[in-house]
């Protein structure tokens, strides 16, 4: 009877071994072809980040695009989350979201800035805010907009910024075309936010577009004007260049430089100087904005896909 148990034993041990044996080679298998992800592997998460508005409107839009691309940034698991945050004036902001990828045991949080151009916002604000940048004085300055600022425990990686110039190059030449009716009668008006510190950045960037419509359009007659806090959210700038281009021409199309629509801009400040212009149907203008742009959005899909790419070949 003891000899029978014993064997008993020893053939339910055997029996044991090889189906952990089998289950382990199935799940072998099965990660091989992708139905479950490797042990260790990180969770990754995508935070999209725009600067923020009180326009219900423009946080619509920015919003919109996270809605646009997230179907495809999922698509092949390697991405677990898309999310978008605003650096001020709302929430869900920077700091917000990444408790939360936190809370949720995130590993990587790729971080991907929808801002136009250079400023201290991308090169200072944003990495502060992030914890990934020590400076004082932008900490300070944080502090004294109430912005809050989270070291998260999962790492974040900020991606390159937007290549603003071949993008816009081509917004806004889609846009124009829509307005124009005769370009040898025409001049434009570009009219963007514009910044304190890196004006001349701001300056280049608009007379590449105009040379953009010189050549592209046919436009070659152009002016810019700033519209924000550098312009005190004046209407002046902007009534100013449209009197400088209807000197030489017939019409003047104006076209706001702005990644989305926020009342105060498009509205009352840039339609507030066409209306105040005095020059009537010689102005052409549409309160529209950058967005929505299948570009902007394929430029998205595309960093962060190859940013998750490029994790795995770190530690």
């Amino acid at each position: 009877m003891k000899k029978l148990t014993i064997v008993l034993v020893i053939a339910l041990v055997v029996a044991a071994i090889s189906a952990g044996v089998a289950w382990s080679n199935i799940a072998a298998a099965k990660a091989a072809d992708g139905d479950a992800p490797p042990t260790g592997s990180r969770k990754v998460g995508v935070l999209l980040v725009s600067h923020g508005s009180r326009s219900a409107r423009w946080r619509e839009m920015l919003v919109d695009v996270e809605v646009a691309v997230k179907e495809r940034v999922l698509a092949d698991g390697s991405i677990a989350a898309v999310r978008s945050a605003f650096m001020e004036y709302n929430e869900p902001s920077i700091a917000t979201r990444l408790e939360e990828f936190d809370a949720e045991g995130f590993s990587d949080v790729i971080v991907i800035s929808l801002l136009l151009t250079v400023s201290s916002h991308s090169f200072d604000d944003i990495p502060t805010i992030c914890g990934v940048k020590a400076d004082a004085s932008s900490t300070a300055h944080l502090q004294s907009e109430g912005i809050r600022t989270y070291k998260p425990r999962a790492k974040v990686h900020l991606t390159p910024l937007l290549d603003f110039p071949k993008m816009l190059e081509d917004n806004v030449l889609r846009r124009v075309r829509k307005l124009s009716k005769n370009a040898a009668e025409e001049g434009v008006v570009l009219v963007a936010y514009g910044d304190h510190e890196y004006t001349a950045e701001w300056d280049d960037l608009m007379e590449r577009l105009k040379k953009t419509l010189a050549a592209k359009a046919g436009i070659t007659v152009g002016a810019h004007a700033w519209c924000g806090h550098v312009a005190h959210y004046s209407k002046e700038p902007t009534k100013s260049g449209i009197g400088e281009v209807l000197k030489s021409r017939e019409r003047a199309l104006v076209v706001p430089l702005l990644v989305a629509v926020d009342e105060n801009f498009q509205h009352k400040i840039i339609g507030g100087a066409v209306q105040e212009s005095g020059f009537g149907e010689r102005v052409v203008y549409v309160p529209d904005a950058i967005l929505p742009d299948a570009g902007l959005e394929e430029w998205v899909v595309d960093i962060a896909l190859s940013s998750r790419r490029k994790l795995e070949a770190k530690p």
